[in-house]
């Protein structure tokens, strides 16, 4: 069946229309859809975080990325069905609202916040130590250039949202033909059997050096929080659905669709390349992997390009927190249940008041990085873990509300589908839950639990001051156009 076709069978139902999705102005095209996607799903994660990984974990990390691989892509199915039928720029905050009630949205929406803002908090320390690759920049303190890149991002988002489209457009095409680069070279190595630095690349850099699993299984099993992070990101398709023109919105289901092929050829792939043509005990969690490996292997300026690169993966991390935050803040504003200047928009369209409330939030980061500067990146990393695993445990939990009125008859599914659900929908659940609680294996991994649940508490605490001043007329029924007239009217 034609992605046109599912589309449209989508919007054969009755759709609604959420208050919160008032005065964007639709400018995302389909390129940018298709990039943004491919861009969410490679960041920080993949080109900093990767090293340590392998550090840690040895080859034997590449099953750790397929299997977090596969579920965040069951995720995005559900996300990807509900978006089909209705885009919305407050996503799964709005579609919370709408199958779970405020409540619901509330949840979602703050640990969304949790996830990006921590996020942003990861990526402006991981400019910082990009940035002291260069000896130039080694006598700037590491607090300094995280708030230079926080103060630029900050002005780019607050331009309009084609800019940050545009933005992304670029930004993702410089990382995907990074990996490729990347992936061709080191085939290229290992085919050949070409030395890198002091070792020869092939499989000898694995077998001889403890086989998949070095260290043994539970380390691996224990890096699956900050592989899930890895993947945060996936989701940002959903937010930008409701920013698309219409023919971007047809592009969706392709995707999303082929953002599995993504996963398993960028992440998985890299792994086992990277393994391949040096040991584990190479890689280090304050060097991208990418820049260790073209480094070894002595092509002029080639590290320093590289270094490039990956900070602009950083940039693009940092500019799509920014912007998802904004938009998840201005959804919850609107309905009470975030703070009132996060609904405030500038002439270009863009939720100025959320792009503040965040960049706020993320001078704590520059903070960090001044007193801890060595383990701000993994700090904020899990934390930001914590928060996508829980909001996509809420994006699967809406799914869940949705098929529960489908089967009694009040809505109807689009022909873009999560596949297996609700099968899939509890065991998805059960595995980031799982996830979540593998934390206690490692001690970093406790503290950062017990710091979620003081975010747990608060939570509590702001729902029972919020909830009684909650709009309930959010959602309404999208009848004609004078009906859409009369709700910007309002």
């Amino acid at each position: 069946m034609s992605e046109k076709t599912q589309v449209t069978q989508a919007n054969s139902t009755p759709a609604k229309q959420d208050k919160g999705d008032q005065g964007y102005a639709k400018e995302l095209k389909p390129r940018h859809i298709e990039m943004i996607a491919i861009g969410g799903s490679i960041g920080t994660g993949l080109f900093l975080g990767a090293g340590g990984r392998i550090a840690q974990g040895g080859a034997g990390l590449m099953f750790a990325y397929a299997i977090c691989g596969v579920f965040a892509f069951l995720m995005v199915r559900a996300l990807g069905e509900l978006s089909v039928r209705r885009p919305s720029s407050g996503a799964f905050v709005s579609y919370a609202r709408e199958f779970l009630g405020e409540r619901g949205a509330y949840i979602t929406g703050w640990m969304f916040f949790l996830d990006w803002s921590t996020t942003v908090m990861a990526d402006i320390t991981a400019v910082a130590l990009y940035m002291h690759y260069w000896t130039l920049f080694q006598p700037v303190p590491q607090w300094i250039i995280a708030l230079v890149a926080l103060a630029l991002v900050f002005a780019l988002n607050m331009m309009s949202v084609k800019m940050y489209g545009e933005a992304e457009f670029w930004f993702a095409l410089i990382k995907v033909a990074t990996i490729v680069a990347f992936m061709v070279v080191a085939i290229v190595c290992i085919v050949t059997g070409a030395p890198v630095g002091d070792y020869t690349a092939g499989i000898g850099n694995i077998t001889e050096h403890g086989g998949l699993l070095p260290m043994g299984l539970a380390p691996v099993l224990a890096l699956t929080l900050g592989v899930v992070y890895a993947f945060g990101g996936t989701e940002m398709v959903g937010v930008a659905a409701g920013e698309a023109q219409d023919e971007a919105v047809k592009r969706l289901p392709h995707a999303i669709n082929s953002m599995i092929i993504r996963i398993f050829v960028f992440y998985v792939g890299s792994v086992i390349l990277m393994a391949l043509v040096l040991p584990y005990t190479v890689y280090s969690k304050d060097q991208s992997p990418f820049v260790t490996f073209f480094a070894a292997l002595g092509v002029p300026y080639a590290d320093s390009i590289i270094q490039v690169v990956v900070l602009t993966a950083a940039l693009s991390s940092l500019n799509a927190g920014l912007y998802a935050t904004s938009r998840t803040l201005r959804s919850m504003a609107v309905a009470g249940t975030a703070p009132s200047f996060a609904k405030r928009m500038n002439k270009n369209h863009v939720p100025y008041g959320g792009i503040i409330i965040t960049s706020v939030l993320g001078l704590f980061g520059v903070v960090l990085n001044a007193v801890l500067p060595s383990d701000a990146f993994d700090i904020v990393m899990n934390l930001a873990g914590i928060g996508i695993a829980g909001t996509w445990i809420m994006v699967l939990v809406t799914h869940l509300a949705f098929l529960k009125k489908v089967k009694a008859g009040e809505e109807e599914r689009p022909a873009f589908r999560m596949p297996g659900a609700p099968v899939t929908n509890w065991v998805a659940i059960a595995f980031f839950a799982i996830v979540v609680l593998s934390g206690l294996a490692d001690p970093a991994g406790r503290w950062t639990l017990a710091l979620f649940g003081v975010v747990v508490v608060a939570l509590v605490i702001g729902w029972y001051r919020v909830r009684g001043h909650i709009r309930g007329d959010l959602m309404d029924e999208i009848l004609d156009d004078s009906t859409d007239e009369a709700l910007e009217e309002n």
